[in-house]
């Protein structure tokens, strides 16, 4: 079967740069085409991406998203049959909406298995509110129907800059993946993990506490359980997450997760979980159940995140301490 991945991009937010280091770095033993949509009348980047051995069906006669739907099916049908690829990777123009690539994808009539394997944006940081306000139809058409944001150009600003943008796509887009560390720290592998992985931090979490509750309530052990954990788990259990740019030293996030203890205050925590950058760039992965804490250090993971699973959670005590 061929993956398929649209990975779009607005007016210059560096989504053949994006490309480029994942067919370097984690896509080098697959078969991928690329098929490269310009807006205009001469592909600019086809003989920069040519130059890394990569086959490229250009189209430059107009929009891939507009006039050429049906033209880009019979040249995906083309490239499909001649070249039978592991996965194709479509750029459309970065004047498109992703939704028209995605009903062009879904609608193709081919002989060949295929699947739309993952949906990127790429967003520029520092220019989301511009653009949003200016090119709205079509740059918010793209961070709606993205299961993955990718931020670029986040080195070069402020970190309540990122949280800002990162506020505008919370708007249009609630649940999408947001990739905020800058790239150079990121690996390509690192970076295609994040967009073929659907399950975020606290799904994985609660699905863990779930099944450590339901391995104690079928074990017969004896254990004098909390009275809760007697309801069906989904009844019992919430969680909190928190996903952006911020950071904290190794000694604030000790102090954060000692304060966790109190009941009164935040609910019965059983488990936290983060990924979390300081000041000078490196990074702290921590564990939390009630009374043991683990803090280590960790590679540079896509975004900082903290996740928190419990009963009774008070969110906006959560929130205040973690911000």
């Amino acid at each position: 079967m061929t993956k398929i991945d649209i990975i779009s991009g607005f007016l210059g937010a560096g989504k053949t740069t994006l490309i480029k280091k994942l067919l370097k770095e984690s896509l080098k033993d697959e078969k991928v085409v690329l098929i490269e949509n310009e807006f205009g009348e001469i592909g600019i980047d086809g003989g920069f991406l040519k130059e890394a051995g990569i086959d490229i069906k250009e189209m430059n006669s107009g929009c891939i998203c507009c006039t050429l739907v049906g033209d880009f099916g019979t040249s995906l049908n083309e490239v499909l049959e001649t070249y039978h690829p592991e996965r194709i990777i479509i750029e459309p123009s970065g004047v498109g909406k992703l939704s028209d690539v995605m009903k062009a994808v879904e609608n193709l009539e081919t002989k060949e298995e295929i699947m739309l394997n993952s949906r990127v944006a790429v967003v520029d940081a520092g220019k989301c509110k511009l653009y949003t306000k200016n090119f709205g139809e079509f740059f918010i058409n793209q961070i709606t129907y993205a299961q993955t944001i990718i931020l670029s150009r986040t080195q070069l600003l402020s970190q309540e800059k990122v949280e800002k943008a990162i506020a505008i796509i919370r708007e249009h887009n609630p649940n999408a993946k947001i990739i905020t560390t800058p790239w150079e720290e990121l690996t390509g592998q690192l970076i295609m993990e994040a967009i073929e992985s659907y399950e975020t931090l606290e799904e994985q979490l609660l699905k863990e506490v779930k099944h450590e509750h339901e391995h104690h309530e079928g074990c017969g052990c004896g254990h004098d359980h909390h009275e809760h954990e007697h309801h069906h788990a989904d009844e019992v259990f919430g969680s909190w997450g928190l996903e952006g740019a911020f950071h904290f030293s190794k000694e604030a996030i000790k102090e954060k997760l000692t304060e966790l203890e109190d009941e009164e205050q935040f609910g019965i925590v059983l488990r936290a979980k983060g990924m979390v950058p300081s000041e000078d760039g490196s990074w702290t992965y921590f564990d939390y159940v009630p009374g043991e804490m683990e803090i280590r250090q960790g590679n540079p993971d896509y975004s900082s995140k903290i996740c928190v699973i419990g009963s009774m959670l008070n969110e906006e005590n959560l929130k205040q301490l973690f911000s």
